[in-house]
């Protein structure tokens, strides 16, 4: 990567983009499932292997998070020698997703490898490479700017959780929120749209989710014997599954809508100028779905990006081995989940959804409603604030082109950062949607790392001023 005089930050983070890939390859090896009760040791590796990489690199302060219940999170702070630079903190995470089925990985998914311009293995695009291109963006400011401490200070918080819903980040924020105190959150754990199309996210969609079980008799029985005059927990189910959005794809749960705060029309701007290929968008971002589909009356992307959701992950009742079993089954479950935007909170969601299961529970079916944790409710940020414009302005000396902003409909603990912190939030991701996180053979860019990691050296080098 050729040197530019005018962005020093491009020089600097070519001359460490070498031992940047090896050092990550190192991290990625390490096998952190959170999820996985029998990985929780390699989770405890990992956040000892970053704590030990940041005290290398000349951070002050470094501690790992480890008296539970929370698998251990990493903090970090390197004060900058400026009292009144702002406070910056850098969330992400170094817990992984489980890897099965391992059958589907080209190659062992904790044994990374480089191809061409691609870093294979789990955890290389979320999250570990965005945290890792943190850490390089760091030395890259000082080395660019001849600094011995950071324009800004700078906090890193990297949790352990993410991967199975942050269920202990609420107790982590208040046990150390004199710790986490910051003026602006950058959190880094999102994605570009394409890699020719650079985009900064402004928001991510809320999630709650849960089962519905429905009860009609204590164990299957014979539908010779009573079929016909008792009533069927999974036809009932399947009725109220029917019943879960009307023809126009809208969700039909009592005042789901009422709360849904629309996207701003430069947002909307911006999406529609961006390329949208369908049927590349259907093979390689929706797991080859054969066409599109959701509520009218918006695009695919607004559908993904800023449209409420109501979706069914799983079906179960009675027998499903093979041949055929006549029974009229004791219970039916249906599994599901809500993706949630501005301003829809979980807890208002899950009573909307107690109130719809109850209007759809036929007389001699009981029902109950069993919720996964509390859920994530959804951010979006403000576009117009100094920051964003800060930040879009150091993706620009980056990628060396026009950046538009976009949104990101999974989900996670931005909302709660910023009611916690009482800070505005913004994204610097420098990942694609088809790096097949969660899936086999998960990969990340690295020169796409490498422009995040020099955007980042640009923002700490310009936010004070653009603040002040």
């Amino acid at each position: 990567m050729a040197g530019d005089s005018r962005h020093p930050e491009r020089e600097a983070v070519s001359a460490l983009a070498d031992d940047f890939v090896t050092e990550l390859r190192e991290w990625l090896a390490i096998p952190s499932i959170g999820a996985d009760p029998a990985h929780h040791a390699d989770v405890h590796r990992s956040a000892t292997w970053l704590a030990a990489t940041l005290r290398r690199d000349g951070w002050p302060r470094v501690e790992v998070w480890d008296a539970g219940p929370a698998l251990p999170a990493v903090f970090a702070c390197w004060p900058s020698d400026d009292p009144e630079a702002p406070t910056v903190l850098v969330y992400g995470h170094h817990d992984v997703q489980p890897v099965d089925p391992v059958e589907r990985w080209h190659h062992p998914p904790f044994d990374p490898y480089v191809q061409g311009e691609e870093l294979f293995g789990r955890g290389a695009s979320d999250d570990k490479g965005q945290v890792a291109m943190h850490l390089l963006a760091v030395k890259a400011h000082l080395a660019a700017t001849g600094r011995t401490t950071p324009n800004v200070t700078i906090k890193l918080f990297v949790e352990g959780e993410e991967e199975s819903g942050s269920p202990h980040i609420r107790e982590l924020l208040d046990t150390h929120r004199d710790d986490l105190a910051c003026d602006l959150v950058v959190f880094t754990d999102t994605p570009l749209y394409e890699r020719d199309a650079p985009t900064i996210c402004t928001g991510q969609r809320g999630v709650i989710g849960g089962e519905i079980v429905f009860t009609g008799g204590s164990s299957d029985v014979h539908s010779g014997r009573a079929g016909g005059g008792v009533p069927n927990p999974a036809t009932a189910l399947a009725r109220l599954v029917a019943a879960l959005h009307d023809d126009e794809g809208r969700v039909q749960l009592p005042g789901f809508y009422d709360d849904v705060v629309p996207p701003s029309d430069l947002e909307r701007q911006d999406w529609a100028a961006l390329p949208f290929d369908e049927a590349a968008w259907l093979a390689h971002n929706a797991g080859g779905a054969q066409a599109t589909a959701g509520e009218a009356g918006w695009s695919t992307l607004e559908r993904v990006w800023v449209r409420p959701t109501a979706e069914i992950n799983g079906l179960h009742s009675g027998y499903t081995g093979p041949g055929l079993k006549t029974i009229v089954p004791a219970s039916a479950t249906a599994k599901i989940s809500f993706r949630l935007v501005p301003d829809q909170r979980p807890e208002v969601v899950l009573e909307q959804l107690r109130e719809f299961v109850g209007k759809h529970t036929p007389p001699g079916v009981h029902a109950e409603v069993h919720v996964r944790g509390d859920g994530a409710p959804p951010y979006a940020a403000d576009v117009t604030h100094p920051a964003n414009l800060a930040l879009h302005e150091a993706y620009e000396v980056a990628f060396e082109q026009p950046v538009r902003f976009s949104r990101t409909g999974g989900s996670g603990p931005a909302a709660l950062l910023h009611a916690w912190l009482g800070v505005p939030v913004v994204y610097l991701g420098a990942t694609l949607p088809d790096d097949r996180i969660h899936a086999p053979n998960e990969r990340v860019v690295v020169p796409l790392l490498l422009k995040g990691a020099e955007a980042a050296a640009v923002l700490w080098r310009i936010l004070p001023e653009r603040l002040s």
